[in-house]
C-alpha cells in the first residue's frame, strides 16, 4: 500500500506540469488528453478532468484563435463587469462559452484574473485591459 501512495502522489506532483505540456501540444485538453494524462500519473480521470477544468488557462475544447477571458469576481461584478459582457455579445454576436463561426474569438468567463484594482477587467490572449467601459470594447476587439 506505501508503494502505490507514494505513485499516486508523484503522480498528482507531475499532474499540473503535465496537463500544461499537454495543453501546449494540442491546443486543448481532450477527453483523450486527459485518458492519456490520467494512464501516465496513475491517476483516475475523474481527478485529472477536476485539476483540468478547476485552471482557466487550460481549455479542455478547442479555442478560438483569441480567448477573451472576462472576470467575474465580486470587484468585477460591482463595477458593472455585466455591462462589459453585453457589449463583447453585441460585438462578436456570442455568449460566454462560444466561439466565433470564424475561429478568431472565444468568449469565457473566468472567476479572476488577479486584477482587482483595474475592475471590471478582462484578458485577450495574454494582454490585461482593465477599467473597461461597454463604450471601449469594440475599439479593443476591433484591434484583434
Amino acid at each position: 500500500m506505501g508503494k502505490q501512495t507514494s505513485s499516486i502522489s508523484n503522480g498528482r506532483a507531475e499532474l499540473l506540469p503535465l496537463l500544461k505540456r499537454e495543453f501546449s501540444k494540442n491546443g486543448c485538453l481532450s477527453k483523450e488528453v486527459m485518458s492519456g494524462v490520467a494512464e501516465q500519473t496513475g491517476l483516475p480521470l475523474n481527478e485529472v478532468y477536476g485539476v483540468a477544468t478547476f485552471y482557466a488557462y487550460l481549455p479542455v475544447s478547442k479555442t478560438g484563435k483569441n480567448v477573451i477571458k472576462v472576470c467575474g469576481s465580486v470587484p468585477c461584478d460591482l463595477k458593472d463587469a455585466q455591462a462589459v459582457i453585453g457589449s463583447i455579445q453585441k460585438e462578436l454576436g456570442i455568449a460566454p462559452g462560444q466561439t466565433t463561426a470564424d475561429g478568431k474569438f472565444s468568449f469565457e468567463l473566468v472567476s479572476c484574473i488577479g486584477a482587482c484594482d483595474q475592475a471590471p477587467a478582462m484578458m485577450i490572449n495574454d494582454q490585461l485591459y482593465g477599467n473597461l467601459t461597454p463604450e471601449g470594447i469594440a475599439e479593443i476587439l476591433k484591434s484583434y
